[in-house]
C-alpha cells in the first residue's frame, strides 16, 4: 500500500493542501542516502553527520518546511556507551514563522554524566486567547521574537537514573498585537511588553528507552524545580514545578504498543503570559491549538494504542489515541468541570526499517474542531 494516497486521503481534511509539494518532500526524505546510512544498524561506534529536508503540518504553523542536521556519536567511540545526539533545525512555515532549534542529549564515557538541553531562537507569531479554562474562542495575534534555552547537567546515581542542576532562560521581545479577531475588550497580559527571565533549579531523570522516536518498551520520567529570581536578573519572580512520566508496554499482540503519558506544570508567583502552562500542540492534547488554554497550572493525561505495523502490512501502521487536560490558577483550584477532551486516529508508514522509525499522520478531534499533524516519529 502506498504512502502518498493514504496521506492525500487524510489531508482532504486540511485547507490549502499542496499535494505536489508534499509528495516531492516525502520522496526527498525517503531517498536521502545520508539519512539511510546514518540510521542503519552500525555497531562500530563511529560518528555520523547527516542533513535532510523536513516536512510537517500543524494547526499552529500550517505547512512547515525545514532543514535538519543531526550528529550522532558514542563517547570514546565505544558502542557500549549510549548514543549521543546533537540536532539543529531551521524552519519556515506557511504562517511566516521561522527560526532555529538546537537540541542535544550527550552522555559521557560509561554514561556517568548526562547533558540534556535545548535552544529555540525564533520569530513565531501565535494566537493568544487569554488566560484560564473558559476563555472565548476569539484571539489576538501576538507577533514576537523569542529565545528559549534550557540545560540540564545530570550525574548518574544508578543505571538510567540521573540527578543534577538545571538552568533556564526565556526572553520574548518585539511584541505587538493584532486585535482584528478580538470581540469586545482585550486586556493585555502580564509581560505583554516582553520580558527576560532566568532560573536555576534541580532536575531528576529516569530513562531506559532505546528508540526515542518509536518506543516499544520502556519508561521515561522527569521531575524539575526551577526558581526564577531577581538575584538571577529575572524580570519576574516565580517558581516552576514540572513532571513528565511515560510508560510503554507491549499490547495484546505482537507489534502492538500501549503508550501512556502524564505530565503537569505548576507555577507559583508572578508568571508572564508566555511562560504559563499550555494545553494543545502536536504532542499532547492533539486537536487543540497550542496555547488555546493557558494558566499557571496544567495537568494532562493521554493514552495511545499503536499497531506497528498492521497485521496485513509490512510498512503500514495505525494508532488510536485520547487525552484529557485542564488548566487553573493553582493546583487547589483545578475544577473537573473544566476538563478538556481530545481523541483521534492516525496512520503510520515505516520509513526506516533498520531503526523502526515511522512517518506519522494524526487526525484529532475536540469539541472545538479538529487538528491535523504530519511528523517523523511518534508524538511521545
Amino acid at each position: 500500500m502506498k504512502l502518498i494516497p493514504i496521506l492525500f486521503f487524510l489531508l482532504a481534511f486540511c485547507d490549502n493542501l499542496n499535494a505536489q509539494i508534499l509528495e516531492k518532500n516525502i520522496e526527498k526524505i525517503k531517498s536521502s542516502t545520508l539519512l539511510k546510512e546514518s540510521l542503519s544498524d552500525d555497531t562500530s561506534g563511529s560518528a555520523k553527520f547527516l542533513t535532510y529536508p523536513t516536512l510537517a503540518y500543524t494547526p499552529e504553523t500550517k505547512w512547515e518546511f525545514g532543514v535538519a542536521n543531526l550528529f550522532l556519536f558514542h563517547a570514546k567511540k565505544n558502542h557500549q556507551n549510549r548514543l549521543n545526539e546533537i540536532y539543529s533545525f531551521t524552519f519556515y512555515t506557511q504562517q511566516r514563522q521561522y527560526g532555529i532549534w538546537l537540541d542535544h542529549a550527550i552522555y559521557t564515557d560509561q554514561n556517568n554524566w548526562f547533558f540534556l538541553g535545548r535552544g529555540r531562537f525564533q520569530f513565531f507569531p501565535l494566537k493568544y486567547y487569554g488566560i484560564g479554562a473558559n476563555t472565548p474562542n476569539n484571539y489576538a495575534i501576538v507577533s514576537n521574537g523569542n529565545i528559549q534555552i534550557r540545560e540540564r547537567a545530570l550525574r548518574k546515581v544508578k543505571e538510567n537514573f540521573y540527578v543534577g542542576l538545571e538552568v533556564d532562560y526565556h526572553k520574548i521581545f518585539d511584541v505587538s498585537y493584532d486585535l482584528s479577531k478580538v470581540e469586545g475588550d482585550f486586556e493585555l497580559p502580564q509581560g505583554s511588553n516582553g520580558s527576560s527571565n532566568k532560573a536555576l533549579g534541580i532536575g531528576i531523570v529516569y530513562d531506559d528507552r532505546k528508540n526515542v522516536l518509536n518506543v516499544r518498551k520502556g519508561m521515561f520520567a522527569e521531575l524539575a524545580f526551577l526558581q526564577y529570581a531577581k538575584a538571577f536578573n529575572s524580570d519576574f519572580q516565580f517558581q516552576l514545578f514540572q513532571f513528565d512520566a511515560r510508560i510503554f508496554r507491549r499490547g495484546f499482540a505482537k507489534n502492538q504498543v500501549i503508550a501512556i503519558q502524564s505530565n503537569g506544570v505548576s507555577n507559583v508567583g508572578n508568571v508572564p503570559f508566555n511562560q504559563m502552562a499550555l494545553i494543545g500542540g502536536e504532542s499532547m492534547m492533539r486537536g487543540y491549538y497550542l496555547g488555546r488554554f493557558r494558566d499557571k497550572t496544567m495537568v494532562n493525561l493521554q493514552a495511545e494504542y499503536r499497531f506497528l505495523p498492521l497485521p496485513f502490512s509490512k510498512k503500514l501502521g495505525a494508532t488510536l489515541f485520547s487525552s484529557i487536560g485542564n488548566v487553573a490558577p493553582s493546583v487547589q483550584s483545578l475544577n473537573i468541570s473544566n476538563t478538556k477532551f481530545a481523541a483521534g486516529l492516525g496512520l503510520r508508514y515505516l520509513v526506516f526499517k533498520a531503526k523502526d522509525i515511522y512517518f506519522r499522520t494524526d487526525l484529532a478531534f475536540t469539541n472545538e474542531g479538529r487538528g491535523f499533524y504530519v511528523f517523523l516519529g511518534e508524538a511521545f
